[in-house]
């Protein structure tokens, strides 16, 4: 009888210490949820590339985008469903296609305005042409955050951070930049064991007025990333190259950045073929978007450039 006491026992203890777990952790859900709830609400302020405070009450509901690279980071931050405007340029991802579209470089100021976004997130590079509409935005009461034009993979990534905490996406843009690093780092380790390094040649645009990229460009640190030499890399920013320029550098590789008919079109230059990477035909073209878009897929970008120099590396 008392053994059948302390097992009825035992179970009621069992039992309350299981409903007491239950409660504790209900109860930090619910703190969670609250700490969560809190956070975006709370109000935010980030300078943005103006060296402007801009100030947001809560997270915004309704967001238009003056750049495909802004709109990458937004669905990329789970914000896709937020996105209610976009440029004539968006096409990634697919869902883009669907959003209102606000025009081109001269955007639709009475569009947007119409629209009535909690916030616009227009681009340093185009601040100063831009400047009277985006001040027709702001004098309508619609929060203009402009995003600096990053040039390198660090700066991309604290422009992700820093919208995330604007949105109030914080720890989503904090797994988005972590993951990238993850990417390049895998990237490196492969090209790392690299022997001999092959010179690069990177045509952004062709014929008539043929255009490369030198140091302090994405380009530039893609190249450096996969143990690739830039033969541009001693001239800085973008710079317009003449064919004698591309022929005194000889490079191993040749990379373009508009398009599949590139190729053809650097293989046919006859002024060209004595150079190394015609004369082996390794010529590549590589996606525009991956390779100059300052957002997520900037790890993509860097992967292509790297199949394109390096292929024996990456064939598994």
């Amino acid at each position: 009888m008392k053994h059948s006491i302390k097992i009825v026992l035992a179970l009621f203890l069992a039992l309350g210490l299981l409903t007491a777990c239950g409660t504790t952790d209900n109860k930090a859900e619910e703190k969670t949820s609250e700490k969560s709830s809190e956070s975006a609400s709370k109000p935010v302020t980030v300078e943005d590339a103006l060296g402007d405070d801009i100030t947001l009450e809560k997270a915004p509901e309704k967001i238009v985008t003056l750049i495909p690279s802004n709109t990458e980071i937004l669905f990329e931050l789970g914000l896709g469903d937020s996105v209610v405007g976009v440029t004539d340029f968006d096409n990634y991802p697919e869902e883009a296609a669907d959003i209102e579209k606000i025009g081109g470089m001269e955007f639709n100021v009475e569009k947007i305005v119409g629209i009535k976004p909690d916030l616009v997130l227009a681009h340093e590079s185009t601040a100063v042409s831009a400047k009277a509409g985006l001040d027709q935005i702001r004098d309508s009461g619609i929060p203009v955050y402009v995003v600096r034009d990053a040039s390198s993979f660090d700066k991309v990534y604290t422009t992700i951070e820093n919208i995330g905490k604007l949105v109030g996406k914080n720890e989503e843009a904090e797994k988005v930049v972590s993951d990238m690093k993850d990417g390049i780092d895998s990237i490196k380790e492969k090209t790392a064991s690299v022997k001999e390094k092959k010179s690069v040649y990177v045509e952004v645009s062709g014929e008539p007025e043929i255009y490369s990229t030198g140091k302090n460009t994405f380009v530039d640190e893609m190249l450096a990333t996969i143990n690739a030499d830039n033969v541009m890399g001693d001239q800085e920013g973008w710079i317009k190259v003449s064919e004698e320029d591309v022929l005194a550098k000889n490079p191993d590789v040749i990379i373009t950045t508009y398009g599949e008919q590139a190729v053809q079109q650097v293989l046919d230059r006859s002024a060209w073929k004595d150079v190394q990477a015609v004369k082996d035909k390794e010529v590549h073209d590589v996606n525009t978007d991956l390779v100059t878009r300052s957002g997520p897929r900037i790890v993509e970008g860097v992967e292509e450039i790297a199949k394109a120099v390096y292929p024996e590396l990456f064939n598994e």
